[in-house]
């Protein structure tokens, strides 16, 4: 069959005209071999930039077509719609990124931008070439969410998901939901009480109909692909029978083991059979193995015995159970980083982060909403919080702002004012960075009416100087060194990825950055999107976020999850890797270097084969085959040598 194509160079205003030359583009390739149209147009995706390649395509009957624009990730999907309207199989269609790839990096050399653009043009032609007409594969989709963590944002997908209609499973690492929100005093700039706001929204997830949840779960393995994940999930045993337990709090009084509360940021102890906080409205008892005498060999029995209801079951075992979803929001959050880490900041029980010091502010806290410090209960009439501690801090923590800690130190300084007429606290802070509605006049307020004295400087170091936190630091506005007898100091550290983000990244196939955060598709068109399609992001779990960026990036993830829903198949691409079995060894290197677990090797056959629903077209097991075996649909050896023929020709 003749091949006739079609080439359109789009200026995009002056992102590609204002470096490359595109009407030299368009000479040099409209006699190039086969093609028998070309032209150029300021805005190639618009209105009459699409109606010009239709009409092109049936004036000229085009049997393919080569935009050259911007990169694929923009636009490819635009045109591919273009040509399929006018009967042409869109995988008939190439992209030449000449402005990623071209005008913007070659900004000022502007003849070799030109020259470059025009390799690239033909490079995209001979491939184009030799491509196959494909049809994308239909593939099963169950319309089951499954949501990874239980806070504010796990809480908010899951809501989302299941008042569409959808069965929505909620898989949380602690034994109880709420995640940090919970433990939070107060929000900024209104100082509601987060308690307050979660408890129907908490109240309304345990009594939904469409919503199961798993708490003292992990997830153990995730297989599958978009609209079919098979999803192992581990649960940990409670040794309490939840059926028969009433939470009379017998067994929590006749415990003999204490221990620091988790949920209390180690300012409280608990019993090692507790009961989880009230904050989380999902109140039930449980025993610590870690703490527990009988689970680590001793002979205790005193909970067992004094049970009214003989609920205390020690023969509970950890089990697992596999649910199949069609689509995976993760929400697992953050940590701060550990204050020990800043070695000139002297470890001290008067020493805390954020949200010890949420805690003690917080009217269900460890000193019932007093402002106690841990070391001897005493009201502190002087506080120091330290801004920046380990964000913005490459030489002892991270480079990157947690973009809360301004507000929530304003918020927990106004919360202290008042509740401590007489008290004084100070601010050490780089910048204030309050960015968002009402949060500038919420800081301004904290200073003028509530006598928050802000000073621009580090704190170099603290130490402890009898019944005070000796504090050194610097005002650099009026080039002082400071010297600050304090009572209490809180450092607002750096909010951090969970320890397990990365393990639960390669269970899920999802990449992180250098710090260990989830990362997206694409941070401004894909932004809670994961490169493993059917995967999305929500709130903390991709960056630090405050509560309202938190709900709206779950908003974001759960709309997604609700438009692949309301599709009634789903399509995946076709160009995926295939073997060729008569080359085909069954080695197994493909298998062993495949991310997305898309290949096996058939027993039977002795060769692999590739399931083309998980296959994400990355190339790997082609590289690394031995044989040769391994192809890619409209990526084959032919097509990358003529490429690169045109490319190194254009040099010669």
């Amino acid at each position: 069959m003749e091949k006739r194509i079609g080439v359109f160079v789009c200026h995009c205003g002056m992102n590609i005209a204002g470096t490359v030359d595109v009407e030299q583009v368009v000479e040099a390739v409209k006699d190039y071999p086969d093609v028998v149209y070309a032209e150029n147009y300021i805005y190639m995706c618009s209105d009459p930039g699409q109606d010009l390649v239709r009409t092109t395509i049936r004036e000229q009957n085009l049997t393919g077509v080569v935009m050259s624009n911007c990169s694929p990730l923009m636009h490819e999907k635009t045109f591919r719609n273009v040509v399929a309207k006018e009967g042409m199989n869109p995988y008939l269609l190439e992209i030449a990124n000449i402005r990623e790839d071209v005008s913007w990096p070659h900004e000022k050399e502007k003849e070799l931008a030109t020259k470059k653009a025009i390799s690239i043009v033909k490079m995209a032609i001979e491939k184009l070439k030799r491509n196959m007409e494909l049809t994308p594969m239909v593939v099963p989709l169950h319309k089951r969410a499954l949501v990874i963590g239980g806070g504010i944002a796990g809480i908010t997908a899951a809501l989302e998901i299941a008042s569409a209609g959808y069965e929505t499973i909620v898989v949380e690492k602690l034994p109880y939901i709420g995640g940090h929100a919970a433990q939070l005093a107060g929000t900024f700039p209104t100082l509601d009480r987060v308690p307050c706001l979660m408890a129907p929204m908490i109240a309304e997830m345990i009594s939904h109909s469409q919503i199961k949840i798993y708490t003292s779960a992990e997830i153990d393995e995730v297989s599958g692909y978009v609209g079919n994940f098979a999803v192992k999930i581990k649960i940990k045993p409670s040794y309490v029978d939840e059926e028969k337990c009433n939470n009379c709090g017998l067994c929590l009084e006749k415990c003999p083991v204490t221990c620091p509360s988790e949920f209390d940021r180690g300012l409280a102890e608990r019993k090692a059979i507790y009961i989880t906080p009230p904050e989380t409205m999902y109140q039930k008892v449980l025993i610590d193995p870690g703490n527990c005498l009988h689970l680590n060999g001793d002979e205790c029995h005193a909970c067992e015995e004094i049970c009214p209801t003989k609920a205390i079951d020690f023969l509970q075992q950890e089990t697992t159970v596999e649910e199949t979803v069609g689509a995976i929001v993760v929400a697992t959050g953050y940590e701060l980083w550990d204050k020990k880490n800043i070695p000139e900041y002297e470890s001290d029980p008067d020493v805390i982060d954020g949200l010890q010091f949420e805690r003690i502010l917080s009217p269900s806290g460890p000193t019932g909403g007093d402002i106690r410090r841990p070391s001897d209960g005493k009201v502190p009439k002087q506080i120091v919080f330290i801004s920046c501690c380990g964000s913005r801090d490459p030489e002892h923590g991270f480079t990157y702002c947690s973009r809360v800690c301004c507000m929530y130190i304003a918020k927990q300084a106004v919360l202290y004012s008042r509740a401590v007429p007489d008290g004084q606290a100070y601010v050490f802070y780089m910048d204030i960075r309050s960015d968002s509605k009402g949060y500038e006049e919420f800081v301004k307020s904290a200073m003028e009416e509530e006598r928050v004295l802000y000073l621009r400087g580090r704190v170099s170091k603290l130490f402890r100087d009898g019944d005070k936190i000796k504090v050194w630091g610097s005002d650099t506005l009026s080039g002082k060194s400071v010297e600050i007898s304090a009572d209490l100091v809180i450092m607002a550290t750096a909010m951090t990825p969970r320890e397990d983000a990365i393990a639960l990244a390669r269970k899920l196939n999802v990449t992180v950055d250098a710090i260990g955060f989830l990362t997206e598709a694409h941070p401004k068109l894909r932004p809670v999107e994961t490169l493993t399609t059917g995967i999305y992001l929500a709130g903390t779990v991709q960056w630090p976020r405050d509560i309202p960026d938190t709900i709206s990036s779950t908003c974001g993830a759960a709309s997604k999850v609700l438009s692949l829903f309301s599709r009634k198949e789903l399509l995946h691409e076709p160009t995926v890797a295939w073997p060729d079995e008569e080359v085909c060894s069954g080695c197994g290197i493909c298998a062993s270097v495949c991310t997305y677990h898309a290949i096996e090797i058939n027993p039977i056959k002795r060769v692999a084969e590739v399931n083309e629903a998980v296959c994400e077209s990355c190339g790997a097991c082609i590289a690394s085959c031995p044989s040769g075996a391994m192809r890619h649909k409209n990526w084959n050896a032919r097509q990358f040598f003529e490429m690169i023929d045109v490319a190194t020709g254009a040099y010669v």
